[in-house]
């Protein structure tokens, strides 16, 4: 995966994509145990082409494809893996990507959400592989509380949170 975060760290030397962060399900891997996932979601800021106002993956996929690495669906499949790269949708992905933590992967720096930013936005989405997720965050211990709940309360999820600590850990 090293290489991955390498063409990421280049990409965003060159300019081709802003700061990137590594979120989902391969995101959480850095918190808490591996998990079988097939893709990698790489949450990312992108540039506006000059005299517009419309941010595209264009110059992303360019990129890729003059490299050799080939399209598959909405993905692009770097060293094996599928990469979806996705501009932050909401105020919590966008400071989730702003704090990104940097982790050594062997020799290869990567940035990638806290554990805190991570169990939010699976708070926030809520399907039921999210609420796992959240789980697994608890119950590693991984989360800082106060963190935690510090970003709940900015990103108006104290509600959901203590609804979904009634119903998963306190029934």
């Amino acid at each position: 995966m090293e290489k991955i975060f390498a063409v990421l760290n280049q990409m965003e030397a060159e300019g081709v994509i802003g700061r990137y962060a590594i979120g989902g399900a391969v995101g959480s891997i850095f918190w808490l145990e591996p998990i079988t996932t097939k893709d990698l979601d790489v949450f990312v800021m992108l540039p506006v082409a000059p005299g517009g106002s419309l941010l595209t993956l264009g110059p992303i996929y360019d990129y890729l494809l003059a490299r050799g690495f080939a399209p598959q669906g909405q993905f692009i499949v770097i060293e094996g893996w599928a990469v979806v790269f996705v501009p932050p949708g909401t105020p919590l992905v966008e400071e989730a990507l702003a704090q990104a933590v940097e982790r050594d992967v062997n020799g290869v720096l990567a940035r990638v959400f806290t554990a805190e930013h991570l169990a939010a936005i699976c708070l926030e989405v809520g399907r039921p592989k999210d609420h796992d997720r959240v789980i697994r965050f608890v119950e590693a211990g991984v989360l800082d509380a106060a963190v935690f709940e510090a970003i709940l309360e900015r990103h108006h999820l104290m509600d959901k949170w203590q609804k979904f600590q009634q119903t998963y850990l306190n029934p």
